[in-house]
């Protein structure tokens, strides 16, 4: 594995590229085998080091030679040239639209960009005099071996790094990869037949940051498990969050999401200032799930399950459960399972409340959850410890009912000493576009004060405990 700082200042620099791993074997002795196939991952080292190696800035007109003397074309960029000015390089998707490409200087970086993406390629015309091929013939019974290995390395630079520092990095970041995948590769051979080798990456708590770890592709976390244990006690990091799970690999802030929910719309907001006050959030990503999503009008009504399904879309995303996010027909189906409900509640527009949103996630996630009973609104403002708490000890999404609607509490900015509190508020009752800058705006997701609640109504509170789990 990997560990690669997370410090905010900087750029990480990502590599990715197949090797093929191509071998033949001429015995089924597990020994033979293994030397062979460790013949052929030593020969992948040779062409990681060798002169052909050409790492390719994506969007640009940059190629690098890193093992030339960290060559570099155009001209115009040399070894010395600090990474940070690679972005100056890269074609935006405006300037694309604009028509403003070109191999000349590009505009300088924006500060959103965070992440260089290059392909690992290998040159496969030498220069020189070529010797004729030679073609033999040879009969024997043999096991041809082949797969592609999707190589995957991070480096995270300073903003002092300069282009030979940074590159000389990753190069010994790809041979450290292929030697954990050649690891893995003997370790989970089964006769011969070869499991690919699957590298991830993961951000651990400051100050261990990055770290990528090769998993066999094909084979569940359900049987990774002592692998886990062995990174969590190396990383010295508790036993009662999944770090290493594949739910909780790292995703770059250049990829979206492919099924086109917004994750974590509350991190782009202020936080509030009390006097002595501190702000206590939801840990780990989520999904923002609201009114009309998944061609389902859910106006008037839904507000309860799509707040269960942003709290659902927690456990998943952390890496707790491994279902999908269940649809609204899924859990009234569940409240009938159960005997919650009567069988024509399947189908219905009927309402649900905390309890039932606690009912669900023990029957489908077998999380449990404290249910937190509120006679009026106007006592809510008294409820900053115990939310606090909760926000510090599990961390998981809150959802509140009260009165004819329901939201998602995802933090609470709290003063012990003076009592102030306001709630991070995310709102169901949204109808738009996955659009970031209108539920912001609009305070679909934000910050609210006691006013906010009804303060004559009752309110129940569901509050998801985290399983201790790795």
């Amino acid at each position: 594995m990997v560990v690669t700082d997370s410090s905010d200042s900087g750029t990480i620099l990502r590599v990715r590229g197949p090797l093929e791993f191509k071998c033949q074997l001429d015995s089924t002795d597990a020994l033979l085998m293994q030397k062979v196939i460790s013949r052929t991952f030593a020969t992948l080292h040779s062409q990681v080091k060798s002169e052909s190696c050409v790492l390719t800035v994506c969007d640009s007109s940059l190629i690098i030679w890193p093992n030339k003397g960290v060559y570099v074309t155009p001209e115009e960029i040399t070894p010395n040239t600090l990474c940070e000015d690679i972005h100056q390089w890269i074609q935006t998707d405006e300037q694309e639209s604009a028509g403003k490409r070109s191999s000349k200087k590009k505009n300088k970086k924006s500060s959103a960009a965070s992440v260089i993406n290059l392909r690992l390629m290998m040159e496969v015309t030498k220069t020189g005099p070529l010797s004729a091929p030679i073609l033999r013939r040879t009969l024997q019974k043999s096991h041809f071996l082949s797969t592609t290995l999707p190589m995957d390395c991070v480096v995270r630079t300073t903003c002092s790094d300069t282009i030979k520092d940074a590159f000389e990095r990753l190069l010994e970041a790809l041979t450290h990869q292929l030697c954990e995948m050649e690891k893995v590769t003997l370790q989970h051979m089964k006769g011969a037949t070869l499991l690919v080798p699957e590298p991830l990456h993961f951000l651990l708590p400051e100050p261990k940051g990055l770290v990528t770890v090769v998993y066999p592709a094909g084979v569940p976390d359900s049987q990774l498990e002592t692998h886990r244990k062995e990174l969590h006690q190396q990383f010295e990091l508790p036993d009662d969050w999944p770090y290493f799970r594949r739910a909780n690999a790292f995703h770059f802030s250049n990829e979206p999401y492919k099924d086109g929910y917004l994750r974590n719309p509350h991190v782009v907001l202020t936080h509030p200032t009390l006097d002595n006050g501190k702000v206590y959030l939801v840990q780990g990503i989520y999904s923002y799930h609201h009114y009309m999503q998944d061609h389902m009008d859910d106006n008037g009504w839904g507000c309860a399950y799509r707040s269960l399904q942003t709290i659902c879309s927690w456990f998943t995303q952390q890496g707790y459960v491994e279902r999908a996010v269940p649809t609204h027909r899924e859990i009234q189906q569940t409240l009938v399972d159960v005997g919650d409900k009567q069988g024509s509640f399947v189908g219905s527009r009927q309402w649900i409340g905390s309890i039932e949103v606690q009912v669900v996630l023990n029957q489908l996630l077998e999380v449990t959850s404290k249910i937190m009973f509120v006679s009026q609104g106007s006592e809510l403002a008294s409820k900053g410890r115990e939310l606090a708490n909760h926000f510090l000890t599990e961390g998981t999404p809150i959802m509140i009912g009260g009165g004819v609607l329901a939201h998602t509490i995802l933090g609470v900015a709290w003063s012990e000493t003076t009592g102030q509190i306001r709630y991070l508020i995310l709102d169901p009752h949204y109808t738009g576009a996955e659009d970031l800058q209108v539920i912001t705006d609009k305070g679909w997701c934000g910050w609210k004060g006691p006013d906010f609640w009804d303060q004559t109504a009752y309110y129940n509170l569901c509050l998801p405990q985290r399983p201790k789990v790795i």
